[in-house]
């Protein structure tokens, strides 16, 4: 079955990033045992990553390269907070490369890793660890399948076979 938006896909891939020694890296994977599967078109996955799937059906492989723009944005020096320590009286300061679970003010959900302790802050980088590279990806499309009218109505795949509790 071809790749269409309102269908369920199931596909395994490896991501490979650069290093810092200038060869690529594997760095995530899916696999049979424990695919990637999501509701095309519903905005899960990256805009381009789903265009490059677009033409594909079930038993497709495919490999394709993400800009860093194309995936997660440049690095932003700007994106980098300092939270002051009053904000976590009553527990541990976190540690350093620790991910923190944060909301803004519009209750919008996002992550940041501590970078480093100061004196009165915690010093916390907003950006997506992938922020700045470039994406190499490499897969089999396992499955295609259209969406339940329960998992359009939630707005996303309830696993390979569409069975899912909440």
């Amino acid at each position: 079955m071809k790749i269409e938006p309102q269908h369920v896909v199931s596909l395994t891939y490896d991501l490979y990033v650069n290093q810092e020694d200038g060869t690529e890296g594997l760095v995530e994977s899916a696999t049979q045992e424990q695919p990637l599967t999501f509701l095309y078109g519903a905005g899960q996955m990256l805009p381009k990553f789903e265009e490059h799937l677009s033409t594909l059906s079930t038993g497709d492989d495919y490999e394709f390269r993400l800009s860093a723009e194309d995936a997660y944005g440049q690095y932003d020096e700007e994106a980098v907070a300092n939270l002051p320590k009053e904000m976590f009286n009553g527990t541990d300061v976190p540690e350093i490369g620790s991910v923190l679970p944060l909301q803004d003010n519009e209750g919008h959900h996002f992550q940041g890793q501590v970078v480093s302790i100061a004196e009165d802050a915690v010093i916390v980088d907003l950006n997506h660890p992938m922020a700045g590279q470039a994406l190499h990806f490499k897969g089999n499309i396992l499955n295609v399948r259209p969406a339940t009218p329960e998992e359009l109505s939630h707005g996303h795949a309830h696993g390979a076979d569409g069975h899912h509790q909440h």
